[in-house]
């Protein structure tokens, strides 16, 4: 079943639980993600990373057969644009049939954000589509050696709160201390669940952890508790099947290619179907 978040996550919002939204960047990856939550009897989300997107298959070939995906599924499924800061392409993935964008114009001043992101939700209203949006900033560890999340790009509930209400988001990405990307090895980090809490508390809106990967399990539980809707993973899924590879080459250099593609997202779907279960989406589908 093909929806926007819109639904899911409202139905998440009103029972107290998260729907799960995980990176894909093709075909295979898609389809690892729609299996995990069809053995987990689950609404899932597919995010495509715009630099994904633009880098790898654009929305005008991409879109279509995840669709056909999706619509095939027992259980439902979202398209969601994750990061849309291209809002010429963002606007191109809706015309293509993205069910949901997130529109992330979190680099600019707190009206200035409002005002594009309002401009988005009325325009994704013609296309049935739902908005996500971003207040703060997340930080990022990649080989560009960026830092972690520090308290100075923290989300402000009061901005938060205030730019809600200015743009009717049907979901908003809160930043708290997650961070994108592979965490050093042994850290985890601190959450602060206030912020959660306060926008939530004021608003009612679903909100959305983005970095989840690595968050930790307690922390993931506690922010659903909080008032999180929405959590994000892409790395781990994607470390799953890099690892798998590995293992694979290291164990026969002959691997069959095309099998050694088929079986590397199966080995990711474990790491989906146990975000799933902490999460609280498990059996949530009908």
């Amino acid at each position: 079943m093909y929806e926007s978040m819109k639904g899911m996550l409202a139905k998440a919002n009103a029972e107290g639980y998260a729907v799960m939204a995980i990176n894909a960047f093709n075909l295979e990856t898609a389809r690892g993600v729609i299996t995990a939550a069809e053995e987990m009897d689950a609404p899932i989300i597919i995010d495509l990373l715009q630099d994904h997107v633009k880098s790898f298959f654009d929305c005008d070939i991409l879109t279509r057969p995840i669709i056909k995906m999706a619509q095939a599924a027992h259980v439902p499924v979202a398209i969601n644009l994750d990061h849309g800061s291209d809002i010429a392409h963002l606007k191109r993935c809706l015309h293509e049939g993205f069910s949901s964008v997130m529109c992330d114009a979190s680099a600019y001043d707190a009206q200035e954000n409002a005002r594009i992101t309002r401009e988005i939700v009325e325009l994704a209203q013609i296309y049935g589509a739902s908005v996500e949006a971003e207040v703060g900033n997340m930080g990022r560890i990649d080989e560009s050696g960026a830092l972690l999340t520090d308290d100075d790009m923290y989300t402000d509930p009061d901005v938060a709160i205030e730019f809600i209400r200015a743009t009717g988001v049907d979901c908003l990405a809160v930043s708290y201390g997650s961070t994108h990307g592979d965490y050093p090895e042994g850290y985890v980090p601190t959450f602060h669940f206030d912020i959660v809490e306060k926008i939530k508390q004021a608003t009612g809106t679903p909100l959305v952890l983005h970095g989840g990967s690595g968050a930790g399990d307690d922390n993931m539980r506690r922010s659903v508790e909080a008032g999180i809707n929405k959590i994000n993973v892409g790395t781990d899924y994607m470390i799953a099947q890099r690892e798998f590879v590995a293992r694979a080459l290291a164990e026969n250099p002959g691997y069959d290619y095309p099998t050694l593609v088929e079986d590397s997202w199966r080995a990711g779907v474990a790491t989906i179907k146990h975000y799933i279960e902490i999460s609280g989406s498990a059996g949530r589908a009908r």
